[in-house]
């Protein structure tokens, strides 16, 4: 395998969690530094006008990747490293900061037929 790719939606959060730009920069930060990834850029990130976040920070290992809709209290989390790292470390930054109510999350390995 080259990788996991693991793809979390969470329900139920706050909407001024879900808002709130610094916080997400900060887990972008923090969820590469958790599972030891390299960020080869700071995260770029986008609030939008009637709220909602994207953001995104390349990895030299993949990248981790943020959508937030407050409005629907809904935030989709997507964690893409490839080697031996766990990207499960760096979901649980953002559960941690969310804190949803429910979630579903799921992980594909990547590459596996690769020789």
């Amino acid at each position: 395998m080259l990788g996991r790719h693991v793809l979390a939606d969470f329900f139920g959060v706050a909407a001024d969690r879900l808002d709130d730009v610094d916080q997400l920069r900060a887990c972008l930060e923090s969820a590469a530094r958790s599972c030891g990834l390299t960020a080869v850029a700071p995260p770029l990130l986008h609030h939008f006008d009637g709220g909602g976040v994207t953001g995104v920070i390349l990895l030299a290992e993949s990248h981790i990747a943020v959508h937030t809709f407050p409005e629907h209290g809904y935030a989709a989390v997507d964690v893409f490293s490839c080697g031996d790292r766990d990207p499960e470390l760096a979901l649980r930054v953002f559960r941690t900061a969310l804190a949803p109510q429910r979630e579903h999350v799921t992980t594909t390995i990547r590459g596996a037929s690769v020789s």
